[in-house]
């Protein structure tokens, strides 16, 4: 789950984000304040806006917002009120990480892509098809797991590339705005040194 709020962008709404979907795949019903958007085939929520969001929680942030327990109590309550049944849960684990690379194989789809499988917190492998050249087994990396918003706006889903499931994204400097990352294309290496499952600070 993804929230945003920018009172001075787009007005007193919250912005939730609960999956990833196309635009012209979408459709929405409001109710009592609350926008339920969908997928217009499978009916599945892929997030909700909340209208005059101040009144139902104290929101002090502008960006991404961490809803904590209270204020995903409230949401909910807003939600049953409307007479939509979604449930939201709060999430305060961390989205970026230091992983490292256990298995690292070439797509068999493509040229340019491998398929990894990376070790992130809590000693969790997941799959994740990276596009970096210098990506390899053994690297301590920095992942955006499912639910991370980066910094130029991206949502980080669960998602597919040439037919293989990926899970998350391995960062490079430039995507995760580090001070004079480097042009050269490539993901962020850290040092051995780095602790796998450690939150990455992100700025």
């Amino acid at each position: 789950m993804i929230s945003i709020y920018n009172k001075e962008g787009i007005g007193d709404t919250l912005i939730v984000m609960l999956g990833a979907s196309e635009s012209t795949e979408q459709n929405f019903e409001k109710s009592n304040e609350v926008i339920r958007i969908f997928k217009e085939k499978t009916k599945q929520t892929v997030g909700y806006n909340f209208f005059n969001a101040s009144s139902l929680i104290d929101i002090e942030e502008t960006g991404q917002v961490y809803l904590n327990e209270e204020q995903i109590n409230a949401l909910n309550e807003k939600i049953t009120s409307a007479g939509f049944s979604d449930t939201l849960v709060a999430d305060a684990s961390p989205k970026f990480v230091v992983g490292e690379v256990k298995e690292c194989a070439a797509h068999p789809d493509s040229d340019h892509l491998s398929i990894t499988q990376t070790e992130v917190d809590n000693g969790e492998v997941i799959q994740i098809v990276c596009g970096a050249p210098n990506i390899a087994q053994g690297q301590k990396v920095v992942v955006a797991k499912v639910g991370a918003l980066m910094p130029n706006g991206m949502a980080i889903w669960d998602g597919e590339l040439r037919g293989e499931p990926s899970h998350g994204m391995i960062c490079s400097a430039r995507e995760l705005n580090v001070p004079n990352a480097p042009e050269k294309k490539g993901i962020l290496v850290l040092p051995d040194s780095a602790v796998t499952g450690e939150r990455f600070p992100i700025n």
